[in-house]
């Protein structure tokens, strides 16, 4: 069974174990390991919180790295598997501060999965490479083991962009842009093109179809039968707005309106968007 080209999105406020074809220069983002197969899309609720404190968890086995200007806490985790992760925290953290401004850094790496959901109260994480809560980015141990170099980079980057501007949800966001800008703190600096990250959502623009609106809640909702492509529209929505308006106006849409941020009415910035896509997708 091949590896289909493209993103299979678990998402809700987390980066999921992503399946890609090969990148350039990078190889497969899952690598060495057996492929996966196009399985149902499921949504995890994001965590506003994590419920218990990993010391308490791990009682007094964790063992921490500290980075530059990252906290990583480890529990079974080899040193040396830390300190690469707090490198890429750092980069992370880099992205995240040059687009959005500085974060406090801290990543949980516990020894199973099951660890990762008691941190974070999450009721399933099956497929998912990473997790974010309110204030700290959790790795889920046999996802993040099957990215390669480039797929790590992009899941702790995406996550922490979500800590980052965690004191807009609730509601007070649209979905696209909460999401939509986490993928695009993910890829911005991922080298990877952007026919194969938006894979499912190119092959339907080279067909000829081109969404008419912006994705809305319904579109992440689990089961969702365009899942993928809701992201990868939000991710280029994002991207859209960066390119032609700049980075400090993709920020400035977390405390305003497409209206009162670009100049544009909601339809107009929306057919500009569609040929954004055409423009990249064909």
């Amino acid at each position: 069974m091949s590896v289909p080209k493209g993103r299979r999105a678990v998402l809700a406020g987390m980066l999921a174990l992503m399946s890609a074809g090969p990148f350039a220069g990078t190889g497969p983002l899952l690598a060495g390991a057996a492929p996966l197969p196009r399985a149902p899309r499921t949504l995890v609720p994001y965590a506003s919180r994590s419920p218990r404190d990993p010391r308490d968890l791990w009682q007094g086995a964790a063992v921490t790295v500290r980075g530059e200007h990252s906290l990583v806490i480890g529990h079974g985790v080899p040193a040396g598997v830390l300190r690469d992760l707090a490198a890429r925290a750092d980069r992370a953290r880099a992205t995240i501060a040059a687009i959005w401004g500085p974060v406090s850094v801290v990543v949980l790496f516990p020894a199973t999965d099951a660890e990762a959901a008691a941190l974070a109260g999450a009721g399933s994480t099956r497929g998912l490479a990473a997790m974010a809560t309110a204030d700290r980015v959790i790795v889920l141990p046999s996802g993040y083991a099957r990215l390669t170099a480039t797929g790590r980079d992009v899941v702790i980057t995406h996550e922490l962009a979500h800590v980052a501007t965690g004191a807009t949800r609730g509601g007070r966001v649209p979905m696209w842009l909460s999401e939509g800008f986490a993928d695009y703190a993910g890829y911005r600096d991922a080298g990877i093109a952007v026919r194969t990250a938006a894979a499912e959502l190119a092959a339907e623009v080279r067909s000829g179809v081109l969404p008419d609106r912006l994705p809305g809640p319904a579109d992440f909702a689990p089961g969702a039968p365009r899942l993928a492509q809701a992201y990868e529209e939000a991710w280029l929505a994002c991207r859209f707005v960066a390119e032609r308006f700049g980075e400090k106006a993709l920020v400035r849409l977390y405390g305003s309106d497409v209206g009162s941020t670009l100049g544009l009415p909601v339809d107009e910035f929306t057919r500009a968007w569609r040929d954004y896509l055409r423009e990249e997708l064909t």
